[in-house]
């Protein structure tokens, strides 16, 4: 239903993360290379789980390889420098969500190109950001809630 896309991923622990958020909630995630650790390592591997065969994985070897293989129709970059809250977006099915590295976040040369589809989340004003992994769950969750949670086991 939507992409998510890491952008240069450095910390393995937030991608296993993200990997079982993608296996539960059923959507798409993609890896930009270069990435900051082995795909085998310890670490992405007790992060995911077991949810590594639950969710499809696509690894590109850059953001034009990316774009150029799935042909994204809406992009929304998450940013601190991002103009939009997250929550006022009304999203679409196959909506792409661009998540840069932790240690600095996307690159201004990425950003320039998505300026009018750049998100935030509001934090108090004295916080740097939020870890990624809570990011990706926090904005993954407001687009499949805009979508009544379809696909999903409801109680």
């Amino acid at each position: 239903m939507f992409h998510i896309v890491l952008f240069e991923p450095e910390i393995p622990a937030n991608t296993g993360n993200i990997i079982r958020l993608c296996a539960n909630a059923g959507m798409q995630l993609h890896l930009i290379k270069p990435l900051g650790f082995d795909l085998d390592d310890k670490k992405l591997r007790r992060a995911g789980l077991d949810y590594h065969e639950w969710v499809a994985v696509q690894i590109h070897e850059s953001l034009p390889h990316f774009l150029t293989q799935i042909q994204p129709l809406r992009i929304f970059a998450l940013t601190t420098k991002g103009a939009t809250p997250y929550s006022s977006v009304a999203f679409q099915e196959g909506d792409t969500f661009l998540f840069g590295p932790e240690t600095r976040g996307l690159p201004a040369d990425v950003l320039q190109n998505i300026d009018e589809n750049c998100l935030y989340l509001p934090m108090q004003p004295e916080s740097r950001s939020l870890n990624l992994s809570n990011t990706v769950a926090i904005v993954l969750y407001e687009a499949w809630r805009q979508f009544e949670f379809i696909g999903a086991a409801i109680k």
